[in-house]
């Protein structure tokens, strides 16, 4: 099924004309609950990763002998999800809430010292031919693959994420993978994705409000300040804000602007040779969640119970989101990343 963003509530270039020598296009891969295999676009799909080639692993020092099992994390999600579907008001059962709680459990694994390779996990795989708006390479790769290592446990802080992004040619792999190793116990249950299929739609789209001209950035602050001195006189007044409601989609997208919501505006610069950076992907703990203007026209129709704002059940940080960036000048720099 298709999956169409309704109109935005107003047409913000006829409120702010300047805007549209800013305008951009994002594409929002709606992931839903599916059955992908390798051959597709997806998140938590199976990857198309070459039967010869390494899978990729997280040998960086961390703790990794504690944690949950993937199996328990799995069904613990399907025991909701059947209880939700079956009646919300009262949940799942006593015997059910017992077993929950013992799927919740942390495991120990006291042999498994602190450089001991973790596999990693993959989070999304888009192929250009059905992601409009995935960059083309000069080198002819059309196919991204982004994974992580499912501790927060990495860098200076002891509590970075470790990502690592993959470009390759679809044609050029041989005999694929039949099955990706998987770690014994994870992080964080946000680490382990539920497989989804993706639904593709470009919207347009428009930058975070810090990051516009001086001029245009008062303007749109004083008309947010009016529409909430007018809800004060009328609380049935609807307040739109222009980053919720008319400028970033939120929810899995591929290009156009990065959200700076939980931290000021900063250039991303390559590392490797200073050029700045474009957005490449943004990977999000929820689809709309707290930003209803954009749920999709055919959720909408689903029982309120039964629309998922968080379909993949990823979480970044503390339920925020992951911008991807990429090195215009030379596509093989290295990326880099951001929590919002």
């Amino acid at each position: 099924m298709t999956r169409t963003t309704p109109p935005r509530p107003l047409d913000v270039e006829e409120l702010f004309p300047r805007l549209s020598d800013y305008r951009g296009v994002t594409t929002r891969l709606h992931p839903r609950a599916g059955c992908p295999d390798a051959s597709a676009s997806s998140v938590g799909g199976p990857l198309l990763w070459p039967a010869d080639e390494p899978w990729p692993m997280c040998t960086e020092p961390h703790r990794r002998g504690r944690g949950y099992r993937i199996a328990d994390i799995r069904r613990q999600r399907q025991l909701l999800a059947e209880a939700w579907a079956r009646d919300p008001a009262p949940g799942p059962t006593d015997d059910e809430r017992v077993l929950l709680k013992e799927l919740g459990r942390k495991h120990r694994l006291p042999d498994v010292a602190d450089t001991d390779p973790v596999p990693l996990i993959s989070l999304v795989q888009l192929y250009r031919r059905e992601v409009p708006g995935l960059p083309a390479r000069p080198d002819g790769c059309d196919l991204l693959q982004v994974l992580w290592c499912p501790f927060e446990a990495h860098g200076p802080s002891g509590h970075g994420l470790a990502l690592h992004v993959v470009w390759r040619r679809s044609e050029q792999v041989g005999e694929p993978r039949s099955a990706a190793p998987k770690p014994l116990l994870v992080g964080f249950e946000g680490s382990v994705p539920e497989p989804c299929l993706l639904h593709p739609e470009q919207v347009t789209t428009y930058p975070y409000v810090g990051t516009l001209p001086a001029r245009l950035q008062s303007r749109i602050g004083a008309w947010e300040e009016r529409q909430e001195r007018n809800a004060d006189k009328d609380p049935d007044t609807d307040v739109l804000t222009y980053q919720h409601d008319l400028s970033i989609p939120p929810g899995y997208r591929v290009g156009g602007f990065a959200s700076w919501h939980s931290t000021d505006p900063h250039a991303m610069a390559c590392v490797a040779c200073g050029t700045p950076m474009a957005l490449l992907l943004t990977l999000d703990s929820r689809e709309w969640d707290g930003c209803i203007s954009w749920m999709p026209v055919e959720d909408r129709r689903l029982p309120e119970h039964l629309r998922d704002p968080r379909p993949a059940r990823l979480a970044f940080g503390r339920y925020g989101l992951l911008n991807v960036f990429h090195c215009l000048a030379e596509p093989d720099h290295p990326h880099r990343w951001s929590i919002q």
